[in-house]
């Protein structure tokens, strides 16, 4: 069943007299308990994207439908249900929790402000996120800098899961962890949604995270996807040189497996100044005769693969 859907989404920003294009003209949908990952470059627009789906930023156009509610214009009553079922997990957790709020402030407010549980109960339940979240009970008292940053990023999933949403927006949420804990973090993500049956939008640059963790995987390339499959297919065969190029640096699982590494053109263009034709042409190693004036058209070339790209 389709839990959110996201039609021709954009988000553009004044730059003086110019027009950086952040989001542009992106559509897909999520079915309840997938996982949707989103990987690419810095810059690329993951991130405002994954505001825009909470409307944290105002779209500048396009339809973003969760659970049957029009996000884009949504008053105050439906925005809260939205918000109630559609949580995030911010990349930095020491940014994201007030510095002077003790977990158990930081965890309960949320669960007064949504009437899930009486003041009185609100200890004991958040108790019970803290050790679904694999910390103890001991930690409610406590303030952030006492504890480590994957520890924190834990409290930061418990608070949103204090409102038992449908679906979470992570939003980078290993890149700020040493990668002995971002193991962690995701093996707890996949438990919690093999357990609660939540959805995710799984934003990353770590394709191997992308790879392990989602369903169906995106690329976006300067505010647009240019590729998008079922996860493994895209992974074991990409269709797009920049996702080529990409998987080219992510070493194979086999004993001695080796890739051809792809070593980009330049670096990634303004998204102030987006190329003519296709955007990645001025980087691309499969560059030929259109490319550099003709804008190629995002299509399903086979069956549930969608690329933007003149080879196909």
């Amino acid at each position: 069943m389709e839990l959110l859907n996201v039609q021709n989404a954009k988000k553009y920003f004044p730059v003086g007299k110019e027009i950086l294009k952040a989001v542009d003209d992106v559509s897909f949908s999520v079915g309840g308990a997938e996982v949707f990952g989103l990987v690419g470059e810095s810059g690329c627009g993951k991130s405002t994207l994954g505001k825009l789906i909470l409307k944290l930023i105002e779209p500048t156009g396009g339809k973003i439908i969760f659970d049957g509610i029009d996000v884009v214009k949504a008053h105050r009553q439906d925005l809260a249900k939205v918000r109630r079922g559609l949580q995030i997990i911010f990349q930095d957790p020491l940014a994201s929790l007030n510095p002077r709020k003790r977990v158990l402030d930081a965890v309960g407010e949320a669960l007064i402000i949504n009437r899930i549980v009486t003041r009185r109960e609100v200890k004991e339940r958040a108790a019970y996120l803290l050790e679904k979240v694999g910390l103890n009970a001991d930690s409610l008292y406590k303030y952030p800098h006492e504890f480590s940053g994957g520890q924190r990023q834990r409290i930061c999933i418990a608070r949103a899961l204090a409102v038992n949403p449908k679906m979470i927006v992570a939003d980078e949420p290993l890149s700020a962890l040493d990668v002995s804990i971002q193991a962690q973090i995701l093996n707890l993500l996949e438990d919690l949604r093999k357990d609660s049956g939540l959805a995710f939008l799984f934003i990353s640059h770590n394709l191997q995270a992308i790879a392990h963790f989602s369903d169906t995987a995106a690329v976006m390339y300067l505010g647009k996807i240019v590729e998008m499959s079922p996860s493994a297919e895209l992974f074991n065969g990409p269709m797009h040189p920049y996702t080529e190029a990409l998987l080219s640096d992510v070493p194979k699982p086999e004993v001695g497996g080796k890739r051809e590494k792809i070593i980009l053109r330049g670096d990634v263009p303004s998204p102030i100044h987006v190329p003519p034709g296709c955007p990645f042409h001025p980087r691309c190693h499969r560059r030929f005769g259109p490319c550099d004036t003709v804008v190629p058209v995002y299509k399903e070339a086979k069956p549930g693969r969608w690329v933007s790209c003149h080879l196909w």
